[in-house]
């Protein structure tokens, strides 16, 4: 139905371009038209589609639960009087039965004839939709094209609508943020409710087990978030120590000394890492760099555990090169050459001109790309897992086993969860701890760069 409704207000468009050829006497009169004929095309296909489209998705969005009371008044008054929890066992049953998965109880006659009734039903609903929404189209085709004359004033109109249904996109963004923070927010308050906010942020032990029993030891629960956000900054800090001074060399090179050739050849192979997929970054760290740095430890007389910080920082930090990289390139080849050529001009080297006068203009998209790698990293999982381990460790020995925020998240999410337990409700703790970390590097960047923006524009 998508398709149809794409090829009609492509349709649309083509008619609606025609009328306006047609109303202003062909190409010389066109000056006598208000707006340019795509214009009257555009806003014929948005009548055409947009109406039809809202309808669409009304439809589907309410469709389940007509048909679902449809089906449930068809019910003998035997089966709709029972209770809630065996009513909703043989609604599900109905639904299992429309979709293909049979159950055993849905051998019940009732139950079959309920299921056939539904299917009835979304046949019927599927042909009244497609009609319906290709017949709303066709009247807003029929209705917009008689209304195209010299004097309509198609290019507002197409205007306001593109306006409002930017408009529109931003609100679903910004609701959608908002809704994100809220939930992880009002899980997080219920966490806190059974752990204190000082032993969640100052204590020095994770170790999410709780206690089944009463009399059961050995799993009081430990919820003190230091050994796993220290874990993350460790990890993001080995990994911005290899991506960073590796990726910003490399864009300067690209840059600013590499010829055309070279470019086209090194930045592809480049930001072909970036396509990698985590997994596979974490089966090279798992079972080539973590070995490696275990048995060149082991040579010089050093005890490195199977799997540590330093595995998957360096992993990772070569996974964000392209981030780090590419970005820093595109900034540092927007700034004006007009300032290159100011420095040559005074005598500056190549090398002077970089550091003097092309990394300060570039300063604020770089502190920018740099935050992009942090984010990056500090929101890496699977390279952690498979190098790093699920241990928390407080430690500073990068050689030693540690985890993140991420993937505590990911342990305590794992399969069938009751969101009751501290156990469970820690994730949404942590989530909102590195949402708040985040920010916070966010505020410090977005200062650097207003500073160093004020400075070179």
């Amino acid at each position: 139905m998508l398709i149809v409704l794409l090829l009609l207000s492509c349709a649309g468009y083509f008619i609606g371009r025609k009328k306006a050829f047609s109303v202003a006497g062909g190409v010389q009169g066109l000056q006598q038209l208000h707006s340019r004929p795509v214009h009257y095309g555009a806003l014929t296909a948005i009548w055409c589609g947009i109406p039809a489209i809202v309808v669409y998705a009304a439809w589907l969005a309410f469709e389940p639960s007509i048909i679902t009371g449809i089906v449930f008044n068809g019910l003998p008054e035997a089966f709709r009087s029972l209770p809630d929890g065996r009513l909703n066992l043989m609604l599900n049953d109905i639904r299992n039965l429309v979709n293909g998965n049979i159950v055993s109880a849905a051998s019940d006659p009732m139950i079959r004839q309920a299921a056939d009734r539904y299917i009835e039903l979304q046949r019927i609903s599927s042909i009244s939709l497609a009609v319906a929404s290709v017949s709303l189209g066709l009247l807003a085709l029929v209705f917009v094209r008689s209304r195209i004359v010299p004097t309509l004033r198609a290019r507002n109109q197409v205007e306001r609508i593109v306006r409002y249904l930017l408009i529109f996109c931003s609100t679903i963004a910004i609701f959608t943020t908002i809704g994100i923070v809220l939930s992880v927010l009002y899980e997080a308050i219920r966490f806190f409710q059974i752990v204190p906010v000082t032993d969640f942020l100052f204590g020095l032990k994770w170790s999410p087990q709780m206690a089944i029993r009463a009399d059961q030891v050995g799993s009081s629960g430990a919820f003190g978030a230091i050994p796993v956000l220290a874990g993350t900054v460790m990890v993001s800090m080995i990994a911005m120590a290899v991506a960073a001074p590796i990726g910003l060399m490399s864009a300067i090179y690209l840059s600013e000394y590499a010829n055309r050739r070279v470019r086209a050849i090194v930045k592809p192979l480049m930001e072909i890492l970036a396509g990698i997929p985590t997994v596979v970054y974490g089966f090279f760290a798992a079972l080539t760099v973590a070995p490696f740095i275990r048995d060149s430890g082991h040579a010089i007389g050093m005890t490195i555990s199977s799997e540590s910080a330093m595995a998957a920082g360096l992993v990772m930090g070569v996974m964000i090169i392209p981030f780090v990289s590419s970005l820093s390139d595109d900034v540092i080849n927007a700034v004006p050459q007009s300032l290159r050529d100011g420095a040559y001009a005074l005598g500056a080297t190549p090398s002077e001109t970089v550091r003097q006068v092309v990394i300060p203009a570039a300063f604020p998209g770089i502190v920018g790309s740099l935050l992009l790698a942090v984010s990056r990293a500090i929101g890496e999982t699977m390279i952690v897992v498979m190098a790093a381990g699920l241990s928390a460790n407080l430690t500073a020995n990068p050689f030693q086993a540690v985890t993140t925020v991420t993937v505590q998240i990911v342990t305590l999410l794992v399969g069938d969860q009751e969101f009751d337990s501290p156990k469970t409700l820690a994730a949404f703790a942590l989530g909102l701890l590195l949402f708040i970390v985040t920010l916070a590097l966010n505020v410090v960047a977005l200062v650097v760069v207003r500073k160093y923006r004020e400075q070179y524009e």
